[in-house]
């Protein structure tokens, strides 16, 4: 009984023998084949996993330099395309390399770099030994270095946008005559959103960009212009015009020989009741005149007078001398009648244009009135 039961222990005992070398046998195995497929791996880690694209360029297999190197030259084409970019009518078309355009291209070997990180190392080790391909296409994206979009938004604005233009009586350029000058809007190109617009164009990849300008109102139009005075020197006429139509026209005297009424757009700065004269030439012209005259029948400026920032102390006003008006007779103002000039004086505010044209004809003397005028 007792040598049975030492036989079963021994085959027991062998059995459990068998057992554990078969084990240390499997383990050591495996363990071997895992170590292999560790060492494989770590001698392959620099290099893409097989079957990754980046934008579909196959990179499987590189390292990073051949990685990069692969992308960039696939890049080259479409950054050599073109941006066209529209404005009204007119157009611009430049490279996209030349905007700017860049690819990220070290993020995306770095991405596939990493392909297979979420694998195990036996995935990887098995991907690579057997050249299965892991199916990863990374996109390529791309951003804007540099100011060249700004720049080229710059040039832009500058050719496509224009000042609004207010509504105004005018002069020609031969300062003969004056001119309606109708308002007009204005646009310009709004700096941040062209930016904006041309760099979302460059990112997505288009071909094309239309950029909207923005209208600019004038401040001045033929309903608000206003009134403006308008002195015609060929005539000796003074008219009152409002907008772009004339509401009353007067008799006026203008320079005489020797002296100069200016042409020009003059404005208003500020008008005087019952003025006081000032002699502007005790030297010259005005020796024989009082230095002062106050207020008064005798004041050569009359009941009113109408200040402008025309040079020479030009006035328009009333006269002591109402024989005068409609000839050339002054020393540069603009005369009138002394119940015109107070009919007048209520109907134009300061700050009001004076608009005066034309000229006095070369033969014409003192006292002298203009060609066709009655007196």
């Amino acid at each position: 009984m007792a040598v049975g039961r030492h036989i079963r222990k021994r085959h027991i005992g062998a059995v459990v023998a068998i057992v554990i070398t078969v084990a240390g046998t499997v383990l050591l195995l495996f363990g071997g084949v895992a170590y292999g497929a560790y060492r494989y791996e770590l001698t392959h880690a620099d290099r893409i996993l097989p079957g990754v694209r980046i934008d579909g360029v196959d990179v499987g297999g590189m390292t990073r330099k051949e990685a990069q190197a692969a992308v960039v030259a696939a890049a080259q084409p479409t950054l050599a395309g073109s941006l066209e970019i529209t404005v009204g009518t007119h157009h611009w078309s430049q490279s996209q390399a030349d905007l700017g355009r860049v690819p990220r291209v070290h993020a995306a070997v770095d991405r596939a770099l990493a392909a297979g990180d979420a694998m195990g190392t036996f995935d990887r080790f098995w991907h690579r030994f057997r050249h299965a391909p892991v199916n990863i296409d990374i996109p390529l994206r791309y951003g804007i270095d540099g100011t060249a979009v700004d720049r080229l938004v710059r040039s832009i604005a500058t050719t496509v946008s224009a000042k609004p233009r207010n509504a105004q009586i005018g002069i020609a350029a031969d300062m003969s005559d004056i001119t309606f000058v109708h308002q007009k809007v204005g646009h310009e190109l709004g700096h941040a959103a062209a930016v904006a617009a041309i760099r979302h164009a460059l990112i997505g990849g288009d071909a094309a960009v239309v950029l909207q300008t923005r209208a600019l109102e004038p401040k001045v139009t033929a309903q608000t212009l206003g009134r403006t005075i308008v002195v015609h020197l060929d005539q000796n006429r003074l008219s009152l015009y409002q907008g772009f139509h004339v509401v009353r026209t007067w008799p006026v005297a203008t320079a005489k020989p020797g002296f100069t009424t200016p042409t020009g757009i003059w404005t208003i700065t500020s008008k005087k009741v019952d003025p006081t004269w000032y002699n502007p030439a005790l030297d010259s012209w005005g020796a024989g005149e009082p230095a002062v005259v106050g207020p008064g029948p005798g004041n050569p400026m009359g009941p009113r007078a109408i200040y402008i920032d025309a040079p020479g102390l030009i006035r328009i006003h009333g006269t002591s001398d109402p024989a005068s008006i409609g000839r050339y007779a002054s020393h540069g103002c603009i005369r009138m009648n002394n119940d015109d000039v107070v009919t007048l004086f209520p109907m134009i505010p300061v700050g009001s244009h004076v608009v005066v044209v034309g000229a006095r004809p070369a033969s014409a003397g003192y006292w002298d009135t203009p060609p066709g005028q009655d007196t």
